[in-house]
């Protein structure tokens, strides 16, 4: 009797003493969960916390004021490309996506209605099956790992789905063309297509010339049943339900705010009543829309409101002191579909505007708001001016689980800033090359910023920018610099890799690796 005594009284005693080990900071953030949220399109200044005058978002404001805001952190100027070097670590120099490539050899792919018939004209050219994503790696590190939102960077049957590319779970967008509607006829789930309960119409349609363009009833026909952004974050709080007791890394890419402009109706009338009377959007490739400063405003609040959900769900379940929030933006602000960047200021402290925005490596298509949040790790209400980028995730992140990068990552460890610890490595310059809008090249270099645009033209002038003087990119400096624009040109050649898909060669830097 006193032996089984003794033996019950160092049970108890040996559960205590794990239990208090299991409490101790050094232990519990072994393995913290990440949730990593990606916007869409949302420009530099769309957000309170970076000046944002119109638009509320008080969820991610309070997680600024919690945490860390990053003023100098870059993306890419447009969907598939900023979200493979987020998976990657690799700059677009050697990455394999450097455009949108919407892979139109398998035929009709811009046909909605093709496309909802058939699912193998659905998606993006795929990634192969041996790229190393971040979300293998944390899979490797016993991470369960979820992924709720606009994929991009593959097809449906392909190599390049999410669970082929290290994803336990997927629920949202296999093609980034899908999101153009926000009442899809379907979502995925895996490798499996869920229904919506709503019927196929292209986007690509102009308001009637039969109709009253300023009865809002007449619009209408643009809305439906089933609002895919519901869905998703619904998905996202499942995923940490399920998932509460291990640790988790959920990445949600949401469609917001893309066009199409479609929001739900009691937040676009909150801002039809503090915006007033506004002329409406027609359509061209988007749908129309009866009030689009307002439906704008509407969608990037609800995706603030959803970033709420997340948190209140973290906190409902112990997770929220655990887990490493991060909040960024794929790129710059869009300028089509009915949005108006110059209204909103949407690019901040940079131009947003037409030719200024997504699409283009100026600052206001590639510099994204960045706020991290980790509750007592994270000085709250910090700011950084680091120069930092979407590469510097993977690195970041086998930092903190003390583990070595993969090979052929071009970012570094932003951890040292993160949690003010260390010595934080600086990057010698951020490399950027696009082949799309003309085809482009751009260099930030401490204070300098190289560009050269319309290389598809055979144009190879540089331009040369003070970005601390002149961040709007107006006064060329490059002719009373040789030195500086002799230095780009060197890590220019160093840094570009010959693309492996055609699709993505500029002949002009082709040209001139030949040349080196």
């Amino acid at each position: 009797m006193i032996k089984v005594c003794l033996t019950g009284l160092l049970l108890s005693c040996c559960v205590k003493l794990v239990a208090k080990i299991a409490d101790q900071p050094e232990t519990r953030y072994s393995k913290p969960n990440i949730v990593y949220i990606l916007a869409d399109d949302l420009g530099y200044g769309d957000l309170g916390a970076y000046g944002q005058q119109k638009i509320e978002t008080p969820n991610l404001d309070e997680l600024a004021r919690q945490g860390k805001r990053f003023t100098q952190h870059y993306a890419f100027p447009v969907c598939a490309p900023s979200r493979y070097s987020l998976m990657t670590g690799q700059n677009s120099g050697k990455a394999f996506i450097r455009g949108n490539h919407e892979w139109t050899a398998r035929g009709d792919v811009w046909n909605f209605q093709a496309m909802e018939s058939n699912p193998f004209l659905e998606g993006q050219f795929p990634i192969p099956d041996s790229t190393v994503t971040l979300a293998k790696v944390l899979k490797q590190q016993g991470y369960v790992t979820g992924m709720v939102g606009k994929w991009g960077l593959g097809a449906p049957f392909s190599v390049g789905e999410p669970n082929n590319q290290g994803f336990d779970y997927f629920y949202g967008f296999i093609c980034q063309r899908q999101d153009h509607t926000y009442y899809s006829g379907h979502l995925w789930e895996n490798q499996r297509r869920v229904a919506l309960n709503n019927k196929i119409v292209d986007p690509n349609v102009r308001f009637p010339k039969n109709l009253d363009p300023l009865d809002p009833k007449n619009y209408d026909q643009y809305q439906q049943q089933d609002y895919t952004p519901d869905f998703l974050v619904q998905a996202a709080l499942r995923f940490i339900d399920k998932n509460k007791e291990k640790p988790f890394f959920l990445y949600y890419p949401s469609p917001l705010p893309h066009v199409s402009l479609q929001a739900p109706a009691d937040l676009v009338q909150y801002y039809h009543k503090k915006f007033g009377e506004e002329p409406p959007f027609s359509g061209d490739s988007y749908f129309p829309c009866r009030y689009p400063r307002a439906t704008y405003a509407a969608m990037i609040t609800l995706l603030d409101k959803q970033v709420g959900q997340l948190i209140a769900k973290l906190k409902a379940n112990g997770l929220y002191e655990n887990t490493i929030i991060m909040f960024c933006s794929d790129n710059g602000p869009a300028s089509n579909g009915g949005v108006d960047p110059v209204f909103f200021n949407s690019g901040g402290t940079f131009r947003g505007d037409a030719g200024w925005g997504k699409g283009y490596l100026h600052e206001g298509g590639i510099r994204a708001p960045f706020i991290v949040s980790w509750p007592g790790r994270v000085k709250a209400g910090t700011v950084s001016n680091l120069i930092s980028s979407t590469i510097d995730m993977m690195p970041t992140f086998c930092n903190l689980l003390n583990i070595p990068a993969p090979a052929e990552v071009d970012g570094l460890s932003i951890l040292p800033t993160i949690l003010d610890i260390g010595k934080q490595q600086q990057h010698p310059y951020l490399y950027f090359e696009f082949p799309e809008y003309g085809g482009q090249q751009a260099l930030r270099m401490g204070n300098w910023k190289a560009l050269r645009m319309g290389l598809h033209k055979g144009n190879k002038q540089w331009k040369l920018y003070d970005l601390v003087n002149d961040p709007h990119e107006l006064h060329d400096l490059a002719d009373a610099n040789p030195n500086v624009i002799a230095r780009v040109k060197e890590i220019c050649l160093k840094e570009h890799r010959t693309p492996q898909l055609t699709e993505f060669r500029i002949s002009v830097l082709e040209d001139e690796s030949a040349v080196r």
